[in-house]
C-alpha cells in the first residue's frame, strides 16, 4: 500500500486539474446525493405554482401513456394539454414517471438531468470565452449559489428556464465567434426552441444579446452570417412551433393577467419608482451570497492594482468576452425590470452567466483561497437544508415533522364516492392547503378528484353551493382567499346542506375539515340483477306535476346499465307537447340532453372487493370484473321550460347516442308527462345541468361584443365544476346529432360553436360558423365571430372575406376594425394593419 504523502496527494488533485469532465461529474454527485438525501427527509406538501406545475407534468404522463404519435388529432390534444405554459418541462419529466413512479420527489428527478445540461453549458461558455478554469470554477459556483440551490431542490419552471437560457446563449456564442457553419446555426436554433418551449420569459434574457449580433452583422455587411442568423431563429419553430401555434393566441391574451394583475396582487413596486429598478440588484447577495461576490469582486480590484504596479508584463483582459457578457446581464436586468411583476425567480438565468464573471475574479487568487472561498460558501448552502420538526414555508429546511393530510383527504373521498369523479371545492388558500396541491393529489389518485378554488365572487356562491358536493376548510389563517369567502365558508358549515365528513390534523396544530353534502345529486350502486351489456334504461322520472314556463324544475332520474354504456352515452331527452292529431302545428318542446350522472362517472371505477350480486365475477385477485355488473344511478338535476312555452300536457322521449359509435337507438322509458301551466308556482330547485346552461348562455352571442364578457365570466365559473370540460364534448355531440335533422336552429349553431371557442379548437369551430353566418345572415357578429375563429387558426385571408360582408352590413362596428387590422397584418399589408387597427382601437376607446 503507498504512503500518503502531501507530494502525491498534489500530483492526484493536479491530475484532476486536468480533466474538467471529471470534476464537473464530481460536483454533479456530490450536488445530486445532498439533493435525493434532502428530498427523501423533506415531507412538505408542493405549494401553489410547484403543484400546478406537477399537474400539468402527470396530464402530460397520462396522455404518453397511450401515444398515437401519426395522428394529428392527438397531437393537437396533447398540445392543448397546457395551453398557457409551453411543456416542455412537463414532457421531458414523463420518462422519469415512467421509470420511477409518479410523485414529488420522483418528478424533481429531472433536475438532475438539467444540472448536467446547466453545468456543461456554463462551462462550455466560460472555457470559450476565458479558460478553462474559469469554465470548470463558473460550473461549481452554479451548484452552490443558493438562488439556484432552492430551485434545484423544487419542481418550478426556473430551474429548467436557467438551464435552457445558459444553453441556447452558449450555443449563440459558438455560431457568432466561429466561422460560418449551418451545423451551428441549426444547433443554435434548436437550443432556442428548447428555451421557448420551456418558457415564454427567455426572450427577456436572450433579445438584446440577439439584437446587438443583428446590429454587428449589419454593421460589418457578413451577409451570409445574417442569413444564417434569420434561419436559425426560423429553426426553432421545429422544437416549439407547433405548441405556439396551437395556443398563441391564448398566450397574448393572458400574459396581461400573468404580469400586470400579478404585479397589483402581490404589490410590486411600480415602474416609476427606484425600487422597480434596484429590485433584483438588491436581492442578489440573497441569490449568490456576499461571499461569492465579494471575493471575485475583490480578485479583480487585486488583478488591477497588480497590473499597475507590476514591471512585469500582466494578463492581459478579455476585454471582448466581458462585453459580450455584460450586454447579456445589463440586457436581461433591464428587461426583467421593465417586467411590473417581480420575483426573486425571475432573475435566475441571470446567475449562470454571471458565474463566468465570478469564477474570472476568483481566478486572480492562489488556489487556496479558490477552494477555502467554494468550501465555506458550499457549507453555508448546505447549512439552511438541515431537518426541521417546524414546518415554514420560505425555508429550505427540509421538514420532518408530522406528515400533511392532504393524501389522506383525497382518499377519503374516493373511498366515500368510488365510482364518481369529484370536484373538490377548496376555501382556504395557503402554501400547504390550497387549490392546486389538493388538485395535483387527487391527479395522482388516477384523476379521481379535481380541486377548484370556489366562492371568489359573492354573486357566484349560490352556485357554488349547489354545484359542488364536496367542501374543504380549515381552521386557522385561511391565507389570501378573496373577499367572499367568509360567506362561503359560512353558507358550507352552517346553512345545512352539508356535514362535517371528517377532519384531519394539520402539522400547525390547525384542522383540515372536509364537509360533504347530505343528500349529494348523484348515487351510484350496484344492482341485485342480471347483467347488461347493450345500452342503458331509464327505470323512473320524478318530476312536479305542474310547471310555469321560464323557471328551473327540479327532475330525478334514475338509470340503470353497464359500466360503459352509462359512462360512454349522451342520452336525447326531450319534453315534447302532447297535441291534438287533427292541429297541422308542429308541437312545441324543449331539451334536456345530457350524459347520465353529468358526465362524472370516473372512467376506471374504484375497483372494491366485492362480487356483483348475482352475476358478478371474481377476479383471482379478490375483485369485482365491472365490466359484468348491472349500475343503478340516481341523479337529481333541474330543466328549462323555455318562458315562451305554450301551455299543454308534455311527456317525455328518450333516446341513447353512444359517443364512441354516434349511434342512436331508442330507450324505453315510464309513462310520465308534466303539466305546464302559467299559474303554476315556482318550485324550489337545484341548478340547471351544464349543458343547459351552455345553451341558454349561447343565445346572448347574437347581441355581440356586449354580450361576450358575461358569457365567457359565466363559462369559467361552471368550467370550474367540471374540470375536464366534459360537458362541452356532450353539448356538441348532442346538437350535432339535432342539427342533422333540424339543420335552421340558429340557437343550436350558436351553442356548438361556442363549445368549440371554449375548448380552444378554432380549427373546428370554422365550419360551425359558417353554417351559422348562413342562418344569421344580416348579422355582422356573426361574421366577426367567423373572422375570429379563422384568425385563430391562422386563416387571415379567410377572415378578410368575413370581415368585409361584415363591414358592409355595418362598418360603424370598431371590433370590425380592429379585426381586419389584424388580418391585414397577418398577410404582410403593414400600413393597413396600422391604419384599421388604430382607427378602430380609438373608436373603441371612445365608447368606452
Amino acid at each position: 500500500m503507498q504512503k500518503f504523502t502531501l507530494d502525491r496527494a498534489i500530483f492526484h488533485l493536479q491530475s484532476v486539474r486536468q480533466r474538467p469532465a471529471l470534476q464537473l461529474f464530481a460536483g454533479w454527485a456530490v450536488a445530486a446525493v445532498v439533493d435525493r438525501l434532502w428530498l427523501t427527509l423533506d415531507r412538505r406538501v408542493p405549494a401553489w405554482d410547484q403543484a400546478d406545475y406537477l399537474t400539468g407534468s402527470l396530464n402530460y404522463w397520462h396522455a404518453f401513456q397511450t401515444p398515437q404519435w401519426l395522428s394529428s388529432e392527438w397531437w393537437t390534444q396533447v398540445w392543448l394539454l397546457s395551453s398557457k405554459i409551453p411543456p416542455l418541462t412537463y414532457i421531458a419529466t414523463v420518462p422519469f414517471l415512467n421509470l420511477f413512479g409518479t410523485g414529488f420527489d420522483r418528478a424533481t428527478l429531472v433536475n438532475l438531468f438539467l444540472s448536467a445540461v446547466l453545468l456543461w453549458s456554463v462551462y462550455g461558455l466560460g472555457r470559450h470565452l476565458f479558460s478553462q478554469q474559469v469554465g470548470v470554477w463558473a460550473a461549481l459556483l452554479c451548484l452552490v449559489f443558493p438562488g439556484l440551490v432552492a430551485v434545484r431542490l423544487d419542481f418550478l419552471l426556473d430551474y429548467p428556464l436557467t438551464a435552457a437560457t445558459a444553453l441556447a446563449f452558449y450555443s449563440l456564442t459558438l455560431w457568432r465567434d466561429r466561422p460560418e457553419s449551418w451545423l451551428r446555426t441549426i444547433a443554435f436554433g434548436l437550443a432556442l426552441g428548447i428555451g421557448l418551449a420551456v418558457k415564454q420569459s427567455i426572450v427577456l434574457f436572450l433579445a438584446v444579446p440577439l439584437l446587438w449580433l443583428t446590429l454587428e452583422l449589419c454593421v460589418s455587411r457578413q451577409w451570409t452570417k445574417l442569413l444564417q442568423f434569420v434561419v436559425g431563429l426560423g429553426s426553432s419553430s421545429l422544437v416549439c412551433g407547433w405548441w405556439y401555434r396551437t395556443n398563441w393566441l391564448l398566450v397574448l391574451t393572458a400574459s396581461k393577467r400573468a404580469t400586470v394583475d400579478s404585479a397589483i396582487a402581490e404589490g410590486d413596486p411600480a415602474l416609476n419608482t427606484l425600487s422597480a429598478w434596484t429590485y433584483y440588484l438588491q436581492h442578489l447577495p440573497e441569490q449568490a451570497s456576499w461571499l461569492l461576490l465579494a471575493i471575485p469582486i475583490a480578485g479583480f480590484v487585486k488583478w488591477r492594482l497588480s497590473n499597475r504596479s507590476s514591471l512585469s508584463p500582466s494578463p492581459v483582459l478579455p476585454r471582448q468576452s466581458f462585453v459580450w457578457l455584460a450586454v447579456f446581464l445589463l440586457g436581461a436586468y433591464l428587461l426583467c425590470s421593465l417586467n411590473v411583476n417581480k420575483d426573486l425567480r425571475y432573475s435566475l438565468p441571470l446567475l449562470p452567466v454571471l458565474s463566468i464573471a465570478l469564477a474570472w475574479g476568483l481566478s486572480a487568487w492562489g488556489w487556496r483561497t479558490r477552494w477555502l472561498t467554494a468550501a465555506v460558501v458550499a457549507v453555508l448552502s448546505v447549512i439552511p437544508l438541515q431537518p426541521t420538526t417546524e414546518f415554514v414555508p420560505a425555508m429550505t429546511q427540509a421538514y420532518v415533522g408530522l406528515p400533511f393530510p392532504h393524501e389522506a383527504a383525497i382518499e377519503e373521498i374516493v373511498r366515500t364516492e368510488p365510482y364518481l369523479q369529484t370536484t373538490l371545492g377548496v376555501l382556504p388558500s395557503t402554501s400547504t392547503v390550497n387549490q392546486h396541491n389538493l388538485n395535483y393529489y387527487g391527479a395522482l389518485s388516477n384523476f379521481r378528484v379535481y380541486g377548484r378554488q370556489v366562492g371568489v365572487r359573492s354573486e357566484d356562491v349560490p352556485q357554488d353551493v349547489r354545484s359542488i358536493d364536496w367542501f374543504v376548510t380549515k381552521t386557522g389563517d385561511p391565507g389570501s382567499v378573496p373577499s367572499a369567502y367568509s360567506e362561503i365558508v359560512e353558507t358550507v358549515e352552517r346553512g345545512g346542506e352539508f356535514a362535517l365528513h371528517r377532519q384531519f390534523p394539520l402539522p400547525d396544530g390547525e384542522r383540515l375539515n372536509l364537509y360533504h353534502r347530505q343528500q349529494p345529486w348523484v348515487t351510484v350502486t350496484l344492482q341485485d340483477a342480471p347483467g347488461v351489456t347493450e345500452g342503458v334504461a331509464l327505470d323512473s322520472v320524478l318530476v312536479p306535476p305542474r310547471v310555469p314556463p321560464g323557471s328551473p324544475v327540479p327532475v330525478t332520474y334514475e338509470w340503470s346499465g353497464s359500466w360503459e354504456s352509462l359512462r360512454r352515452s349522451v342520452v336525447l331527452l326531450t319534453w315534447r307537447q302532447q297535441i291534438d292529431e287533427k292541429t297541422i302545428a308542429e308541437p312545441a318542446f324543449w331539451l334536456h340532453d345530457r350524459s347520465i350522472a353529468s358526465g362524472l362517472l370516473a372512467s376506471k371505477p374504484l375497483q372494491v372487493a366485492e362480487r356483483c350480486p348475482k352475476t358478478g365475477i371474481l377476479h383471482p385477485d379478490g375483485q369485482s370484473d365491472f365490466d359484468s355488473c348491472t349500475f343503478e344511478i340516481s341523479e337529481t338535476t333541474a330543466m328549462l321550460p323555455p318562458a315562451d312555452l305554450p301551455p299543454g300536457t308534455y311527456v317525455l322521449e328518450a333516446r341513447y347516442l353512444d359517443l364512441n359509435t354516434g349511434q342512436a337507438q331508442s330507450i324505453e322509458i315510464p309513462s310520465v308527462a308534466v303539466e305546464v301551466d302559467l299559474s303554476a308556482p315556482i318550485i324550489s330547485a337545484p341548478e340547471l345541468d351544464w349543458e343547459t346552461q351552455l345553451r341558454q348562455l349561447a343565445k346572448a352571442l347574437p347581441q355581440g361584443t356586449s354580450a361576450l364578457d358575461p358569457v365567457f365570466s359565466e363559462i369559467s365559473r361552471i368550467n370550474q365544476y367540471d374540470p375536464v370540460q366534459g360537458y362541452l364534448d356532450r353539448a356538441i355531440a348532442s346538437l350535432e346529432y339535432r342539427l342533422e335533422r333540424d339543420p335552421d336552429r340558429l340557437d343550436w349553431a350558436y351553442t356548438v360553436g361556442l363549445a368549440w371557442v371554449v375548448k380552444k379548437r378554432p380549427d373546428k369551430a370554422i365550419s360551425v360558423f359558417e353554417r351559422v353566418v348562413a342562418l344569421d345572415v344580416n348579422n355582422p357578429y356573426a361574421y366577426a365571430y367567423l373572422a375570429v375563429v379563422n384568425l385563430a387558426d391562422w386563416h387571415p385571408i379567410a377572415a378578410r372575406n368575413a370581415i368585409e360582408t361584415a363591414l358592409s352590413i355595418d362598418p360603424s362596428l370598431p371590433e370590425l376594425h380592429v379585426l381586419d387590422g389584424i388580418a391585414s397584418l397577418m398577410v404582410g399589408n403593414l400600413w393597413r394593419g396600422y391604419r384599421e387597427l388604430r382607427l378602430g382601437l380609438s373608436a373603441m376607446a371612445e365608447s368606452s
